[in-house]
Order: C-alpha cells, then sequence, then structure tokens
C-alpha cells in the first residue's frame, strides 16, 4: 500500500484513509459492488443509468492515478471487483516488480477509455522499459449506483485472462529455438498461432534442449497452460528443438484459419503420423485443433463406412438406401435440406452425397451392436483411448458405446462422439493407408516415449474408403472446396449441430497424395462453407 494510505473498519465495511488530497478522506469499500471509490460518495443520492462523461472521466482518472502510484489497494476500491483487483495490481509491483509506472489516458470511447503504460521492470540490478496500450469501461455499480471500473484482468495487460498474475523471476526452464523439419526457426511473431505450442514445447523440452534460463516477465495462468513471456530481462541461451512442422505449410494455414473466426486446422503426413502444421484463430487462445472435444459431424462417416464394411454389413458398391428420414428407437432423423432420396444408393453414393438416413439404417443390421463403432474406433483407428503423446497436451478423441437414440446419432458424428481436428486428419491417413500411425509434433526419440499403436484397417476396407472419400472430392459434396487442385485427392464433409446455435459447426477433411488435413470453424455452416476452404489451403500447400 503507498506512503500515507490506511486501512480502517467504518460502519462494518473497510475504508481506505488518504493521506493528502486527492480523493477525500474515506472510501467506503462496498462488499457488494467491490469498489468505494469514484465520484459518488456515501452520503450521495444513489445514481442510476450508464455513467455520463464526467463519471467516466473522474473513475478512470482516480483508478489509474492509484494504480500509477503504487497504491494497489487504493486503486482496486475504484473498481467493481476490489477482492480480484487488489490481488492482480499487488503483484503487478512485488511478483512483477513493475515499478516506476506512467499511465496516460487517450480519448475515451463512451464509457471505454483507452490508456497506454510505461514502466520499468527490475530484477537483481537488471531493468528493462516496459510499454503497452490497454483500456477500462466504466460501469454503473449495482448495489451503489457508483462509477466504477469494469474489473477484467486484461485492464492490467490486454493478454491476462481470469485467475492469470505477473510475475519478473528466472524462467522455469531455458528458451528454446523452435525449427520445422527442414531447420527454419518458427517464431510467434511470424506464426501467431503457433504461440501456445512453442510455450508448451519450451515447457516440456526446454531442458533437453541444451539452453540455459533467461530472466523474464511473464504470465503465469491459472490453467495448466505454459508461462507466457512478456519482456527479456536478461537473455538465456535457447537450444534448438527441431519439430515435425513445415514452414511452408504452416504458414498456409495461419493464413487459412484467419478468414473464418473460431477455426482450427491440422496437417500431417499419412506414411508417418509427422504433424507438419497446427493453426487456431480463437479469441481464448485455445488449441482446439489439439484440444478440442466437440461432435465432428458428418465427417465421423468415414469410421462408420469402415465399421460397416469390416462387418460384413455393406460394400462400397454395396446397398445403402437413401430414405427421406429414418427413426432409430421413436428418434426421427432426416438429411440436409435438398437432398433427393435414393432407395437404391449404394454405400459409395450415400457417402459421397452425406446421406444421413442411409447410415442411420444400416447400423440396426447384424451383427452391430451399440458397442461397434466404439471398437472401431479404438481398435483401427487408434481413438479414444487417452494414450496419444503428441509431444504436447492432445485429445485423442472419444466415440463411448452408447445405446437409444445416441446410438444412432453417434453413427453420424453427433450424439455422444467427441472430436478435434488432429483426430479427424489422422482418421483420413489411417483410411487412405490402412495403418494407424499416432499423430506427433515432436520426435519420441527426444525423450523415449511410446507412441499409442492400434492394428488399423484390412486392405480391402481401406481402399474402399479412398475410393470413396475420391468420389465425393471429385463428384460429392467436397467438390465445390477441392476443384483445382491437383494430385490424388480425397475428402469429406460434415456439418455438426450444436444445441443453441443456429448455425452449425462446419467440419472437413481431406487429402493429397502424403498430406492429410481436418478442418473445424465453429458456427461455420455446412462443411464446404469455411472448413473446406481451409483444408484446401493447407493441402494446396502442402501436396
Amino acid at each position: 500500500m503507498g506512503k500515507g494510505v490506511k486501512v480502517a473498519v467504518v460502519g462494518g465495511v473497510f475504508a481506505v484513509m488518504i493521506g493528502g488530497a486527492g480523493y477525500g478522506a474515506y472510501n467506503i469499500v462496498s462488499a457488494l459492488d467491490g469498489g468505494g471509490g469514484g465520484s459518488a460518495g456515501a452520503a450521495e443520492t444513489r445514481r442510476s443509468g450508464p455513467p455520463d462523461k464526467e463519471e467516466v472521466r473522474e473513475t478512470a482518472d482516480a483508478f489509474l492515478g492509484a494504480w500509477e502510484k503504487g497504491q494497489a489497494a487504493e486503486a482496486a476500491t475504484y473498481t467493481n471487483n476490489a477482492a480480484d483487483a487488489g490481488v492482480l495490481l499487488t503483484a503487478y509491483g512485488e511478483e512483477a516488480r513493475i515499478a516506476r509506472v506512467d499511465i496516460t489516458p487517450g480519448v475515451p470511447r463512451g464509457a471505454t477509455v483507452p490508456f497506454t503504460v510505461k514502466a520499468t521492470v527490475s530484477l537483481d540490478g537488471v531493468s528493462k522499459p516496459l510499454r503497452y496500450t490497454s483500456a477500462l469501461t466504466v460501469v454503473r455499480g449495482q448495489t451503489t449506483g457508483r462509477a466504477l471500473v469494469d474489473w477484467e484482468p486484461s485492464v492490467v495487460h490486454p493478454d491476462l485472462r481470469d485467475g492469470d498474475t505477473l510475475v519478473t523471476e528466472e524462467s522455469a526452464q531455458p528458451p528454446i529455438e523452435a525449427v520445422d523439419r527442414d531447420g527454419t526457426v518458427l517464431t510467434r511473431e511470424k506464426y501467431p498461432s503457433l504461440g501456445p505450442v512453442l510455450d508448451t514445447l519450451r515447457e516440456k523440452y526446454g531442458d533437453r534442449a541444451g539452453g540455459s534460463p533467461a530472466v523474464e516477465l511473464s504470465i503465469r495462468h491459472a490453467t495448466d497452460e505454459a508461462d507466457t513471456p512478456l519482456l527479456t530481462l536478461a537473455e538465456g541461451e535457447p537450444g534448438k528443438l527441431r519439430t515435425t512442422l513445415s514452414a511452408e505449410v504452416q504458414a498456409a494455414a495461419e493464413k487459412a484459419v484467419q478468414a473464418y473466426p473460431e477455426s482450427s486446422v491440422v496437417a500431417l503426413k499419412p506414411s508417418t503420423g509427422e504433424v507438419l502444421a497446427v493453426a487456431n484463430n480463437r479469441d481464448d487462445g485455445f488449441n482446439a485443433a489439439f484440444q478440442g472435444q466437440v461432435a465432428p459431424g458428418s465427417t465421423m462417416k468415414i469410421i462408420t463406412a469402415a465399421m460397416l464394411i469390416d462387418n460384413g454389413v455393406t460394400s462400397m458398391n454395396g446397398p445403402a438406401p437413401c430414405t427421406d428420414t429414418a427413426t432409430w428407437q421413436s428418434q426421427t432423423f432426416e438429411n440436409l435440406t435438398g437432398m433427393e432420396p435414393n432407395e437404391g444408393a449404394t454405400l459409395a453414393n450415400s457417402f459421397l452425397r452425406s446421406c444421413n438416413t442411409a447410415f442411420i439404417k444400416l447400423i440396426d443390421e447384424k451383427p452391430v451392436d451399440d458397442a461397434s463403432l466404439t471398437r472401431e474406433a479404438q481398435e483401427r483407428f487408434g481413438l479414444g483411448r487417452d494414450d496419444w503423446k503428441t509431444g504436447i497436451a492432445s485429445f485423442d478423441g472419444s466415440v463411448p458405446a452408447s445405446g437409444g437414440p445416441d446410438r444412432a446419432a453417434n453413427a453420424i458424428g453427433q450424439g455422444q462422439v467427441q472430436m478435434n481436428p488432429l483426430n479427424m486428419a489422422s482418421v483420413t491417413a489411417t483410411a487412405v493407408t490402412g495403418a494407424f500411425r499416432q499423430p506427433y509434433l515432436v520426435s519420441p526419440e527426444l525423450d523415449g516415449r511410446q507412441l499409442a499403436q492400434a492394428k488399423g484397417l484390412p486392405s480391402e476396407t481401406s481402399a474402399q474408403l479412398k475410393e470413396m472419400m475420391r468420389l465425393t472430392a471429385t463428384q460429392g459434396t467436397a467438390q465445390q472446396a477441392m476443384s483445382g487442385l491437383g494430385g490424388d485427392i480425397g475428402a469429406k464433409t460434415g456439418s455438426a449441430e450444436v444445441d443453441g446455435n443456429a448455425t452449425s459447426d462446419s467440419w472437413f477433411t481431406g487429402f493429397r497424395n502424403d498430406v492429410a488435413a481436418a478442418a473445424m470453424a465453429q458456427q461455420g455452416g455446412h462443411g464446404g462453407d469455411a472448413a473446406g476452404p481451409i483444408v484446401a489451403a493447407v493441402l494446396r500447400a502442402g501436396g
């Protein structure tokens, strides 16, 4: 707490007593609003409605002024969450060792005030300047009517999220220089969505790459994420870490996802399992490409088709009637709007048109049971066993054995099935090669980890799946997205309905020569609308 600031208890609540002129003799901290400073005193009439320009200016000036002076407890009283604000603002000066703070407010935009922070970070006689911009918003306190800063950790630094804090110390792991398969250096500046991946690689492999620790100002996340460095005070010696990524394919993936919000993509080599690219365009920074757990829609029909073929129910040229509707245990399923029924359809025809009813009718055939799809996913495609070791955190899919309506829903990638682009890129790789090769981003030789194993597909099943995917890319639902791509190509589209969303998630997976890729765009519509162009761009770069 800054000089001249004392804490007392007044009328059963905390009050901050300020020495000198500025904000008055007492600022009552409301337990419900979390604040006590601002332009309205306790005795004033409770105000309502949005704060006016004068209140916005006064509240912002009071908060920024106290923060600038290092008066964390005082600054917190001007927010609507004094407890959380006080913790983070205290850490700003103590654990983060940020001092000589100079904050310059910008021109307010309504109730939002942008500002620029200039400061100095110091540790063990080493200092570095720190500069960044952020913003705050002033709101009306719900119980007191005071104008207060609407508290978010991002007020203190734009990269902070709930539960995060700032620390300045010697890094837990030495820095790394991550390079692609050909030795090209991979940086977060050039490949922004790789940032969280590079942080995780450093945390896991920094001590194996041969470097020495740095002294850094970092964000320490509340989750299991690796620390995010913000400023280096003393350079460590980076160790070199070779990844399986391709700088060229990664660049294409980064560009492709930028066209669609909340999208993710993964590309890999079917012949080896090596990951060539991983990119995300998400506001939350989550690596949904590797860790997402959502329904994959009709891309799941690759696995379902394999299960039907392997169990002798039908074959690529065998019957798979596409009807208007299909009823399974009292639940009625339909196809996408505009799909013409075809009672004489083959599995290949129903696959390339993505007919839901054909697949739902076939899962009632013997010897298929509630666990058949689960066995196919686990034993043939290596999914859902929680044993993938990619080099960073990843989710390896889930296809639980389900009865009732979920048995039918699972077959078309809804129900209880959960996947991410990494999983579906691997599914495509297994389908077209017949062999399951667990995807990985860092060679297992670096740390001796054992990659997951599965028996893969019979050659005749793989050949049929590959041909059906080729037909889908050249004559079916994936034709438009894959047009213009040369070489050996194949694909499968998907759209997954999510409760509460008016628009379905867009899914697409495909291959071109020895590259397989899968993408998802949340609320992106049909598979070819958003995810399709992403996959096509990545295959164009890598194939």
